[in-house]
């Protein structure tokens, strides 16, 4: 493989792990804010042991998300000096607010939340609750208003020529809210909503069938479910509007999403298929002229790829194949949630084991759609690093050999795979401790203002 394939592949791999990660956080940041609210509102202790229990899952998802992705920012440098130079103007700005106004917000306020339940009074710590949720958002936004510039560049101007060339921000809030980052952020935070509540989905459906826990269990499933219907359903219609937009402002994309070739010609709908990029058709399960249809009318039309030069089009099976496995599993995933939240109507849910038994196994269904979703956005975009501006086969650093990058590879491969397998044993265990049963004697409730302990500390410490 040559240098760019490789390190391509690098920055694909080490971003697929680390994307694992974030999305639960924000998901779940925000679960935490609904179940240590009803706390507050009820005080009911039995919404206080579940949030104790999700802020130990949160706290370990924080930890394994900011170790992986420390490597990617060094990757830039590394493999990529030519694109970091081109964008460094607009990078720089993003990512420094993220870290200014987003992690440091998130990071600061953890310690609280995992260790201040004896420290701080109820509303302080729900204060801090609200603060990490908040902040783990905000790194989203930075992120995604990053990576949108790259998708949708505005409001710069290029300084330089040739492997000087430089992009500058004429104008801040243009680059901020350029075409594609309201739609594609809103996007990716509901798509992190549905993946941290269906984290707390199959948690809850696990302890359910295993009989353990069944206060907390029946509530986080009843929570989670209602939070990912909604989620699921606004995200049908963010999705729709994505879609629309990136037909409007990245067309070979869309072409190559929907495997449309003749510009003459309705878009077609397909369910399930494949394209022959040879004689530039698909095959499988078309409903012909429906996305048009879906898109604005049976009139509307879109640009083809027969009028993308070759040398200009991303790969289109790959983009093709993974934005419809995107769309497909979400579907079935928010049919799924709509079956569950009926049985849960009508209280036919807690004895029904396959669909529970689903609901296990759906946790696993976001994540797909989200890594789908992102390796069909950034295939996508190719051949072009920054859209219509900078080659990604330019981008690359002057000086790194394949060597170099494959041997990266191979170190990152195997300490990826021990951090997951620790994350994924550290997380077992977790869940297989579950949540106390107990309700905590002498801790600070919403009648005590001064949250003074003594003895739940040693408790505390002996679990």
């Amino acid at each position: 493989m040559n240098v760019e394939i490789l390190a391509r592949l690098q920055f694909a791999f080490t971003t697929f792990f680390h994307y694992i990660f974030p999305p639960i956080s924000i998901g779940l940041g925000l679960m935490l804010v609904v179940m240590e609210g009803a706390w507050l509102r009820t005080g009911n202790e039995m919404y206080k042991r579940m949030a104790h229990f999700w802020v130990k899952v949160f706290a370990l998802v924080f930890g394994i998300g900011v170790a992986s992705g420390i490597v990617l920012e060094f990757e830039f440098g590394t493999n990529w000096a030519t694109y970091s130079r081109y964008v460094g103007d607009i990078f720089g700005s993003a990512l420094a607010a993220e870290g200014v106004f987003a992690f440091f917000l998130e990071s600061g306020f953890l310690a609280i939340l995992v260790f201040g339940w004896h420290k701080v009074t109820p509303k302080w710590h729900f204060f801090s609750t609200c603060m990490v949720a908040l902040g783990s958002t905000f790194s989203a936004v930075w992120i995604v208003v990053a990576n949108s510039w790259m998708q949708t560049p505005a409001g710069f101007k290029i300084v330089g020529e040739g492997t000087t060339a430089r992009a500058e921000i004429t104008d801040f809030w243009a680059m901020v809210f350029n075409p594609s980052t309201v739609d594609r952020l809103s996007h990716t935070v509901v798509g992190a909503w549905i993946t941290g509540a269906m984290l707390v989905v199959s948690v809850s459906a696990y302890y359910v069938l295993k009989n353990r826990h069944l206060d907390i269990a029946k509530a986080g499933l009843k929570m989670g479910l209602v939070f990912a219907l909604v989620s699921c359903g606004l995200q049908i219609w963010l999705g729709h509007q994505s879609a629309i937009g990136v037909a409007k402002n990245q067309p070979s994309k869309f072409a190559a999403m929907e495997g449309h070739y003749d510009s003459d010609k309705p878009i077609d709908l397909t369910v399930l298929g494949a394209v022959d990029e040879q004689n530039g058709r698909v095959s499988g399960l078309t409903l012909p002229g429906l996305g048009s249809t879906l898109m604005g009318g049976p009139d509307v039309r879109a640009t083809g790829l027969t009028d993308i030069p070759a040398r200009d089009r991303p790969p289109v099976q790959l983009t093709f194949q993974m934005y419809h496995l995107m769309v497909f599993l979400g579907v079935a995933l928010t049919l799924l949630v709509v079956v569950a939240n009926v049985l849960l109507a009508t209280g036919k849910l807690w004895t029904n084991r396959a669909v529970l038994g689903m609901l296990v196994g759906a946790v696993v269904v976001p994540h797909v759609c989200n890594q789908a979703g992102w390796i069909g956005a950034e295939v996508g975009r190719q051949p072009w690093i920054v859209f219509n501006l900078l080659r990604t086969s330019d981008a690359l650093s002057k000086v790194v050999t394949a060597e170099h990058v494959l041997a990266s590879l191979v170190m990152f491969i195997v300490l990826y795979a021990l951090l997951g397998a620790l994350f994924v044993y550290l997380l077992n265990k977790r869940i297989q401790e579950g949540p106390e049963d107990a309700t905590w004697p002498e801790n600070p409730t919403l009648d005590d203002p001064t949250g003074s302990v003594k003895e739940p500390l040693l408790s505390e410490a002996k679990r």
